[in-house]
């Protein structure tokens, strides 16, 4: 089958296998290419097939040697659709991962479920004895517990409209978006799926099991974005999810002290991912940035930040440097004031008209189909491939 990009609205509808394997051989080469990193030696990665969690899978595999487990919840190809890119790309580790003698194993399944808790518990045991890293990099939009209820994340405000500037990213026009509140049912139904209950689940099945290593470190990702979006993001009910994320890490270092549990939320950059660009005001936010960021010397993508959330904040001699609620903060350079100054004098400047020399457009939509493997100058997309 010749593969080709099918967008609809904010997501692409099939993924390039061959594009998705170059997309993790140039993460595999960038870690590989700051030489050997300390940290963990086994590690958990749930939520392992695209973006940070790859990324931390990668950083963990082939910058410290560690062996990985990852979870992901991903579609194989059934012969007429293509597999879904998260498929792609932990295939394409597995398989870089074994050339090098690295140990990958993957497990396909809710990750919110008892049933895949227990499979990957018995892997651990199997093969590793027990992990001395958890990283949780879940990205879902629903969740299903135990009695059979389906909790639906949404992204709203929890307080009044929000309208601002908007992006068209099918047209490249500037107009306004609004995004109305949500009940207090949709917020609790978000920090269900969004916030940390889970992760908290997690760790309590690896503690039971007794596959988690004394001094073992857990990490979960956050964002927390400049004042333009506090109304969708910080305030909105993802930041109630999040906050719940954030006492969630607090509740595990209290309840897991004995055994040296490091328990850390780091707040991430703006960056590109399926999940953002279906926010309206966001993207348009995160190519100006990546305009100005890029224009500085500063712009990190997945990768990049990962690495040096291992090489300089996790696994140094150092004492760990967090803000003042003990958050990691990887958003250092997207926040600097010299960063967001520039960055909100194009945002009050931009218009349909200049959108295009202003905004960093063709960067945004790079990051977006790279994340389906398409748009890398060496793949040959004119080929006939077996998907």
């Amino acid at each position: 089958m010749i593969v080709e990009p099918k967008v609809k609205g904010f997501i692409c509808i099939t993924a390039h296998k061959d594009g998705c394997k170059e997309n993790v051989k140039r993460q595999i080469a960038y870690t590989k290419g700051l030489g050997k990193i300390k940290g963990p030696k086994k590690v958990l990665v749930i939520g392992a097939s695209t973006g940070y969690g790859l990324s931390s899978r990668i950083t963990a595999g082939f910058g410290c040697g560690a062996a990985t487990i990852g979870v992901m919840f991903e579609k194989e190809s059934n012969g007429k659709r293509t597999a879904t890119p998260g498929w792609y790309n932990t295939k394409a580790y597995e398989e870089f991962a074994a050339e090098e003698g690295i140990y990958a194993k993957s497990i396909n399944g809710d990750a919110f479920t008892q049933a895949i808790k227990e499979e990957v518990i018995a892997l651990i045991k199997k093969d590793l004895g027990k992990v001395d890293m958890v990283i949780y990099s879940l990205a879902a939009p629903r969740r299903t517990v135990a009695d059979g209820t389906i909790y639906n994340s949404v992204l709203k405000t929890t307080d009044k409209d929000f309208t601002n500037k908007s992006w068209n990213l099918t047209t490249n026009t500037v107009g306004e978006a609004t995004i109305t509140p949500a009940t207090e049912e949709e917020i609790e139904a978000t920090v269900k799926v969004m916030g940390g209950e889970d992760w908290i689940d997690w760790i309590e099945a690896l503690t039971k099991a007794d596959v988690l290593e004394k001094d073992a470190k857990t990490v979960a990702y956050s964002y927390i974005g400049p004042e333009l979006t506090y109304p969708v993001y910080k305030n909105g009910t993802i930041g109630m999810a999040k906050q719940h994320l954030q006492k969630s890490s607090a509740l595990l270092n209290e309840n897991y002290k004995e055994m040296g549990l490091q328990s850390y939320i780091s707040v991430n950059k703006a960056l590109v991912t399926q999940a953002s660009s279906a926010i309206p005001i966001v993207p348009m936010y995160f190519a100006i940035l990546y305009k100005v960021m890029k224009k500085k010397g500063v712009h990190e993508g997945c990768i990049e930040q990962i690495c040096r959330l291992f090489q300089e904040k996790l696994f140094t001699d150092k004492p760990m440097e967090t803000d003042e609620e003990g958050r990691i903060r990887m958003d250092d350079w997207e926040m600097r004031e010299d960063v967001q100054e520039e960055t909100m004098n194009i945002w009050n400047q931009i218009n349909s008209d200049n959108i295009l020399s202003i905004a960093d457009v063709e960067g945004y939509w790079e990051d977006f189909y790279h994340m389906f493997g398409f748009h890398f100058d060496n793949v040959d997309y004119t080929k006939d491939i077996e998907i």
